[in-house]
């Protein structure tokens, strides 16, 4: 990487505050940077260090006003946190399309067929009449089970394995260790109590600019398809059960279990360590506190949870605060009962 303030300004749509001509060649954070390096000030907390920082180029916002000279070159923006995320987005974007060709060893069925700039790392697996579109990137260890496709410019890093026949998007970025498409957990319960495996028979379908943390599972449907919709960021650690649909735009954090057949709606956002049980919808726009549990659906868009079983969160609050208060309530109800017992002593 090397680029000028200019250049950069240019990438962004910004507009410069110094010496356009400066040069950075890596990125650093504001209160760590050297020269030659480019940083970002978003969070107020950190303005302290915009003057003190060594960074060579600073990403601002248009609105922010100067307390003090700043020795940096300014690149003055609507949305600095954005904007950087830009930039990152072009920088990895220039590294991974460096990667072309097929190492040795991999193998490669005959019947599979793959586009152009395709890198495929070595101790890749590629099964039978899989379709792989151009620019993908298959990092080492990574297997595609047979008729699995993948669309353009998409990226498998190391170790990821995709069962047979599911379907990955455009754009979509898969960490290491994920698997796409193992079997559903379904068993029907006999007389003799023991458990029959009920065979998934379905797929996983996972739609354009999805991106999956690493050691996620996403499991096969029975029937039909588990589906991921456009635009879904998935954390680490997270189990998708069968027949699970991700709604478009929804972000889930790590360590978060979806339970069978649970539909999300549109633009949810689910903290770390939520619990959904199976067969229930959540509303678009659903807000999920972390370490919450979901046992019923939520019909209403827009509302926030919290809690074990899930509340509305202004409740779960309220509910939280009565606790806290039950000691001083309990001394006090103890006091009430003391004068009662007074005054009936007293008649």
């Amino acid at each position: 990487m090397q680029f000028t303030a200019a250049q950069i300004a240019l990438l962004i749509n910004g507009n410069t505050e110094g010496d356009a001509t400066v040069v950075v060649t890596s990125f650093g954070k504001i209160e760590e940077a050297k020269g030659g390096q480019l940083s970002f000030l978003a969070n107020p907390k950190y303005e302290e260090y915009l003057y003190t920082t060594n960074a060579s180029v600073v990403i601002i916002s248009n609105t922010l006003e100067l307390k003090q000279p700043v020795h940096a070159t300014l690149i003055r923006v609507a949305d600095p946190y954005t904007a950087f995320a830009t930039l990152l987005t072009k920088y990895q974007e220039l590294r991974t399309q460096q990667l072309t060709g097929i190492q040795q060893p991999s193998f490669i069925a005959s019947s599979a067929t793959y586009g152009e700039n395709i890198f495929v790392g070595a101790f890749v697996y590629i099964g039978e009449n899989v379709t792989i579109g151009k620019n993908v990137k298959l990092f080492p260890g990574v297997v595609l089970g047979d008729n699995v496709r993948i669309g353009d410019n998409t990226i498998l890093h190391a170790g990821v394995k995709v069962y047979f026949d599911c379907v990955i998007g455009s754009h979509v970025i898969i960490h290491a260790g994920t698997v796409i498409g193992s079997d559903g957990f379904g068993f029907a319960p006999q007389a003799d109590g023991s458990y029959q495996k009920v065979p998934q028979i379905g797929n996983v379908v996972i739609e354009d600019h999805v991106e999956i943390g690493a050691n996620t599972t996403i499991d096969r449907a029975t029937m039909g398809s588990t589906i991921i919709r456009t635009g879904v960021k998935l954390d680490n650690l997270i189990q998708v059960a069968h027949n699970v649909e991700v709604g478009a735009h929804s972000v889930i954090a790590a360590l978060t279990g979806v339970s069978g057949s649970t539909k999300i709606g549109r633009r949810n956002m689910i903290g770390g360590q939520v619990g959904f049980a199976g067969h229930i919808t959540t509303a678009d726009g659903t807000k999920i506190n972390a370490q919450s549990g979901v046992t019923k659906s939520i019909k209403e868009p827009n509302r926030s949870f919290n809690g074990t079983p899930a509340q509305d969160f202004s409740a779960s609050l309220r509910n939280e605060v009565m606790l806290r208060n039950l000691p001083d309530l309990e001394k006090r109800v103890k006091e009430l009962e003391k004068m009662l017992e007074q005054l009936r002593s007293g008649q």
